[in-house]
């Protein structure tokens, strides 16, 4: 299939959309369509997308639904008559989708470099092994070198820097679990609103109030716990959510912040601390037995200052997803359905 074009789910399920980017090949599982010149591929993406309901009620099947390509072929389009205004009303809804989307790439990139300090300070003790061998750490000043030890020594789980040590993660964290209210489908679709409500590895849903307010992680307690990698399912999240009995909620105590236990967390293997052979668990007492690597305070404390900038701009650009994401799902059907016009499209689409 050529560059644009629209790629269609229409069984099991039916309504997934995308657009390709480059040229591919499919497999039965979608209908490809392309465009014709006359007309906009985009605004068909996008019309695709926002009538999902139409399309489902077109499909036939007892067991699975089915789309069939005469039934897709049947449905009828509204859509302005003009290319031109068809391609401006998916430039704007496109430069929606593209903002979105570079924040997450942004967002992505901060969290490595995020990852990357935390596994050269606290996994590979680089600056401590490089004043070992009578070397300045790299990219650090003087000052802040002088932080760090210049030796290691035995533990119980191998060679730690001089004065540092390996605790419970029980001893480091709060757990909130008891706060936790679960909400069945159908309670939840009675109380739609703006918070999301995480379940143990995503945001399931969104409801009309909250029950955390702050900086947290989310770690899956059953079901979803581990990746296949073994590291566990985690979800560092900011603001006013709810969360369901699936996901322990933790944050960090003292100066043990929450970033540190997620980017310690994220590349734990998880899989001697759980349990259960049919639905896997992380139970709370497993959870606190977790051992993690304690700095002494003047290290946390330059660590904390040092991460606090990345994901206090992480979370930013959360944020702005968010409404992004608001502002698009608002013009999204208005657009399309032709409830508000867009007047020059030669100026919106330049």
């Amino acid at each position: 299939m050529p560059k644009n074009t629209v790629l269609l789910t229409t069984r099991a399920p039916i309504g997934y959309v995308a657009l390709s980017a480059n040229p591919i090949a499919t497999n039965q599982g979608f209908r490809s369509l392309i465009v014709k010149p006359e007309f906009d591929h985009e605004f068909l993406y996008y019309w695709l997308k926002v009538n999902k309901t139409k399309l489902e009620r077109h499909a036939s099947g007892s067991t699975f639904k089915e789309l069939s390509g005469t039934a897709l072929k049947n449905i009828a389009i509204r859509l302005p008559t003009s290319k031109a205004e068809q391609r401006a009303i998916a430039h704007i809804l496109g430069s929606l989708d593209d903002k979105i989307e570079l924040n997450r790439q942004m967002a992505q990139t901060l969290e490595s470099i995020a990852r990357a300090i935390f596994k050269s300070w606290f996994v590979d003790f680089d600056p401590v092994k490089a004043k070992m061998e009578g070397k300045q750490p790299e990219g650090m000043t003087e000052e802040i070198a002088a932080l760090f030890p210049d030796r290691l020594v035995d533990s119980e789980l191998g060679m730690i820097p001089e004065g540092w040590e390996y605790k419970a993660l029980g001893d480091m964290i709060n757990i909130f679990d008891s706060k936790r209210i679960p909400l069945s489908r159908s309670q939840r679709k009675a109380r739609q609103g703006k918070y999301p409500y995480y379940g143990a590895t995503s945001i399931m849903d969104y409801v009309d109030d909250y029950i955390f307010d702050g900086v947290y992680v989310l770690i899956g307690e059953d079901g979803s716990v581990k990746k296949p990698d073994g590291t566990p399912f985690l979800q560092y999240v900011s603001g006013k959510i709810w969360v369901n009995n699936h996901a322990h909620v933790i944050q960090g105590k003292r100066l043990v912040t929450s970033e540190y236990i997620y980017l310690f967390l994220s590349r734990f293997n998880i899989g001697p601390f759980i349990t259960g052979a049919v639905q896997p668990k992380l139970n709370q007492g497993n959870l606190k037995l977790i051992p993690i690597i304690s700095p002494d305070d003047k290290i946390m404390e330059l660590f904390n200052e040092t991460i606090s900038i990345v994901f206090k701009k992480i979370i930013c650009l959360q944020k702005e997803c968010k409404t992004l994401q608001g502002l698009r799902d608002t013009l999204l059907p208005q657009l399309i359905s032709g409830k508000i016009r867009v007047n020059q499209p030669e100026d919106a689409a330049a």
